[in-house]
């Protein structure tokens, strides 16, 4: 799979591009570009545009809605939202809860969530993770009784990305706690203003807000927010992440960041010739260019074989969790090299700003606004979707356990 020798590709590439260029609002896609989170306005009024087009659910089947694109087309079209500053999406709910819902919810949780996730009008929040129990997640604590009507959720869960903005949550609990961990799980849509349910924001170190944690007591949900059957949830839950993994190489931010990085490098900073100038930083380019191609053919390949397999899992090399670790470690390689390539800018923290200050931004090049910002995010990224600790355990394990 070639995505620049392939005419069919090269074409609809540049009727994306085209699209975009037509449909996405200047000021929007300055914001974009600057890195920091999106706003929710922006996002809504994106997928909006989208959905217009029929491209707001890429990766779903025809049947729900979705464009029936190949990997190949999927990855061109979310390359090029990134580089034109278009917000991403949001993916909980598109990308994460949706293949569940239509791949093992009842007819009504398809009828009743599935519209609404693909025009934007309902938001999700991940409840997995708990203070105890972040990549492990045998070790839930979070419990579901059934009391013969509905199920009775009490616990605590943390890192809920956007849930500030979310409708509804998807949660795992423990549904019998006299099995073995992996078969006593089950997994819960929960409207997220349900009583009994508190929300704590969690402020990162870049100073942004998109992290929370929530906190069930007693919360009533009724029998008809069971996804499948019951003690299925961490079967569920493998599905998920492998649909999340898939793409967690980032393939588009990488090669997005690594732009502004060129970009960064080929500018005068400090009255001190480009970095780009440099032999031995250009150098360091030329490396993560080339390792970044070999990654996104990597990710053709591991989303080649899930459309093979119909979504079951058939790959043998841990495609997700591989993808995971290389792609999450060139981010915060990038990071660094451009926090370098604006010398002494690299250490000012640049506000975020949703419009133009009156009397203009801060002093510096506008190149380096939302660098650091990012730069300091993104060292999550070795933590978040399952710390790179853990994926080295589980790709060593899949591939060197018959040794």
């Amino acid at each position: 799979m070639n995505l620049t020798s392939d005419q069919s590709i090269v074409e609809f590439r540049q009727e994306v591009r085209q699209f975009i260029a037509d449909n996405l609002p200047v000021e929007v896609a300055q914001r974009g570009l600057r890195a920091y989170h999106e706003e929710k306005a922006d996002v809504i009024l994106w997928m909006q545009i989208l959905e217009k087009k029929g491209w707001s659910a890429i990766n779903w089947p025809v049947e729900y809605g979705g464009t029936g694109w190949g990997a190949a087309k999927q990855l061109v079209f979310e390359e090029e939202c990134m580089r034109a500053g278009a917000p991403q999406k949001p993916i909980v709910g598109l990308s994460l809860v949706a293949p569940v819902i239509y791949t093992y919810g009842s007819s009504e949780q398809k009828q009743m969530h599935l519209p609404k996730i693909k025009n934007a009008e309902s938001w999700w929040g991940q409840c997995f993770s708990e203070p105890n129990a972040g990549s492990d997640l045998a070790s839930l604590k979070t419990s579901a009784e059934f009391d013969g009507s509905n199920y009775i959720i009490n616990g605590h869960k943390i890192w809920t990305t956007l849930g500030q903005f979310a409708d509804w949550l998807f949660l795992l609990a423990v549904t019998d706690k006299t099995v073995k961990p992996q078969t006593g799980i089950s997994f819960f849509l929960v409207k997220a203003d349900s009583p009994g349910i508190t929300m704590r924001p969690i402020y990162s170190i870049e100073k942004g807000y998109t992290l929370n944690e929530f906190f069930f007591e007693d919360v009533v949900v009724p029998a008809s927010g069971l996804v499948g059957e019951l003690g299925k949830g961490w079967s569920y839950a493998k599905f998920l992440l492998e649909n999340e993994r898939s793409w967690s190489a980032e393939i588009p931010r990488n090669k997005a960041l690594l732009k502004r990085l060129i970009e960064v490098a080929s500018q005068s900073i400090d009255d001190q010739p480009p970095l780009l100038d440099s032999y031995s930083f250009k150098e360091k380019i030329c490396d993560l260019s080339a390792r970044l191609n070999a990654l996104e053919y990597m990710t053709l390949r591991a989303m080649s074989e899930h459309e093979a397999s119909a979504g079951e899992s058939i790959s043998a090399w841990e495609a997700g969790s591989i993808l995971h670790v290389k792609g999450s470690e060139m981010q915060q390689e990038i990071g660094a090299l451009t926090l370098e390539a604006l010398g002494s800018y690299g250490a000012v923290y640049f506000p975020k700003y949703t419009t133009k200050p009156e009397g203009g931004y801060p002093q510096g090049p506008e190149l380096a606004h939302g660098v650091a910002a990012d730069y300091l995010y993104r060292r999550a990224t070795t933590i978040y979707g399952g710390s790179n600790e853990i994926q080295r355990n589980i790709i060593a394990n899949a591939m060197l356990g018959k040794f």
